[in-house]
């Protein structure tokens, strides 16, 4: 038997990801673009519904308290993802709420002089006056960084080896989303996962009328069948004596959305009132703002992959956390109750459609717009349970940690030294964050507490990231190891030529803004 040719056992690396549908910059048809941007909406909703539920009774507030935060939220984030798509990074990504500022915000929650309210609802508006306020003061942070292009000037030191653990725990860092969640309904979470897997994967070659109908919309299909069957549980008293967490995650009308939303209401800045300034509760803001800004750094690189666009220039990466920081800011205007980040869950739906077309994100933030302002339409979307958007999540945060992986075939895995640099990061970006969140749930306070409530919530919210640490980790080892003799072994003359806007023509392709805006903002 003959020896195997080289490029029968290896496959050459590339550039851009192959055989996807709709790239970045093409578009499928607009009934098509719509169902699509639709599907986007309805997976958005998970965690725009869950940070609310979350923080809203923590904070004090009514189930009507509840759902204007939904609504804002998604109102916010639609608003965010126009700005993003059309003028930031412009891939596409979808904007949304983040639980990366949950440490500041729920020690902003248990200050002592908001705690003291004895009015519930005064103590809601007063608690959310006062995120408001550092969220505005935080979002600067993104603000400076992106438009004066230090951030740019940070990613110079990112190599694809260096950037391989970040994106990958961009995925893998949010598995207490996934299953845990979704075991606590498994009647539901389980039969979701087995029919997404099954109509996205195993049947997605079955077409209607020459079109992949289960490829493309086998989120929604996947959903409505489970959504009705939880519904007919629901009705039929399944759930009536079940504990009461088993009910939260199972039942249909347990989220009392529905009854609590008026049927249009449109949010407008400074709807809680005239936000509060404190400055240990902005500082301790900052810390999610950093967190964010890297978490998003490596979602974009995510997505530009999912969409078939080339790693985005250090120029675009700058400019689009710039636009989030504007979104973090019209966060703390509006009131969404968070700060705002990429949506990991719709880059990892772009995989699964092999569709990155820009145009359906953008129709998706129409839909957040939508029903955020129809508030009775949309509370009916948002009571599917819990426990069926996590298990969506099983796959999604998958697809975008094997994006991450995938970076390796530009680096030379035959080193120690990458070897090393790649476990060490991944480990410790896991292993880390696990300690503190293991320490905080049996001491009810982070490692990290002294009499500084800010500098808590920065070194708490900093370890509890896991591709902060990786960042913190692989970005250190990489630079400092050896790393004048292997340049190469890095990935970096791949990786160099997409440093600058110029430095490959297909940039212009896909980062070139609308309106022909680069002759008054030309990219470097």
């Amino acid at each position: 038997m003959d020896a195997p040719k080289p490029d029968e056992i290896c496959h050459p690396p590339m550039d851009q990801l192959q055989g996807l549908e709709y790239c970045i910059d093409s578009n499928p048809s607009w009934g098509e673009a719509i169902a699509m941007g639709f599907q986007h909406y309805i997976l958005a909703l998970g965690t725009a519904v869950m940070i609310p539920s979350f923080l809203v009774p923590l904070m004090g507030g009514t189930d009507g308290d509840k759902v204007r935060v939904v609504q804002t939220l998604l109102f916010v984030g639609g608003i965010n993802t126009l700005l993003q798509t059309l003028f930031g990074t412009r891939l596409p990504t979808v904007i949304g709420g983040s639980w990366a500022f949950m440490v500041p915000i729920i020690s902003i929650i248990h200050d002592p002089s908001l705690e003291r309210i004895p009015d519930p609802h005064m103590r809601f508006l007063n608690t959310m006056r006062a995120i408001q306020g550092a969220l505005i003061v935080a979002s600067s942070v993104q603000i400076i960084l992106g438009y004066s292009q230090l951030w740019a000037i940070c990613s110079r030191f990112f190599s694809p080896l260096g950037m391989v653990p970040v994106i990958s725990l961009v995925g893998f860092g949010l598995l207490d989303r996934g299953f845990p969640v979704a075991g606590r309904c498994v009647e539901i979470g389980i039969p979701t996962f087995i029919l997404f897997v099954a109509f996205s994967q195993y049947m997605k070659n079955f077409q209607a009328r020459q079109y992949p109908v289960l490829e493309r919309f086998s989120l929604l299909i996947s959903v409505t069948v489970i959504w009705a069957y939880a519904h007919l549980l629901t009705a039929s008293g399944a759930y009536k004596h079940r504990p009461e967490l088993t009910q939260r995650n199972c039942r249909t009308d347990k989220a009392n959305l529905i009854s609590s939303s008026p049927w249009i209401k449109i949010p407008y800045p400074l709807q809680w009132g005239a936000p509060t300034f404190d400055a240990g509760h902005s500082f301790g803001m900052m810390s999610a703002v950093l967190v964010a800004l890297i978490e998003s750094t490596g979602a974009y690189k995510a997505a530009a992959r999912l969409a078939s666009a080339t790693p985005p220039p250090a120029h675009v990466l700058s400019r689009g956390i710039g636009w989030q920081g504007i979104g973090i800011l019209f966060d703390g205007l509006y009131g969404t109750g968070t700060g705002s980040t990429v949506s990991v869950e719709n880059i990892g739906l772009l995989g699964s459609t092999r569709v990155g077309s820009r145009r359906v994100i953008q129709i998706s933030a129409g839909f957040m717009i939508f029903f955020s302002i129809l508030g009775k339409f949309g509370a009916l979307f948002a009571s599917i349970p819990f426990s069926v958007f996590a298990a969506i999540y099983c796959v999604m945060f998958g697809i975008v940690a094997s994006v991450g992986l995938s970076f390796l075939q530009f680096t030379n895995m035959n080193s120690m030294r990458n070897l090393f640099i790649t476990g060490v990061s991944l480990f410790l970006g896991l292993s880390i964050p696990e300690y503190f969140r293991e320490y905080t749930t049996a001491a009810l306070h982070g490692p990290a507490h002294t009499n500084a409530g800010w500098f808590n919530d920065f070194l708490n919210t900093i370890f509890l990231s896991s591709p902060t640490v990786a960042l913190i980790v692989a970005v250190f080892l990489d630079n400092t190891l050896d790393y004048k003799d292997s340049a190469k072994d890095r990935g970096m003359p791949w990786w160099s030529k997409f440093r600058t806007f110029k430095g490959d023509s297909r940039n212009e392709e896909f980062y070139t803004l609308p309106f022909n805006l680069n002759r008054f903002f030309p990219p470097s």
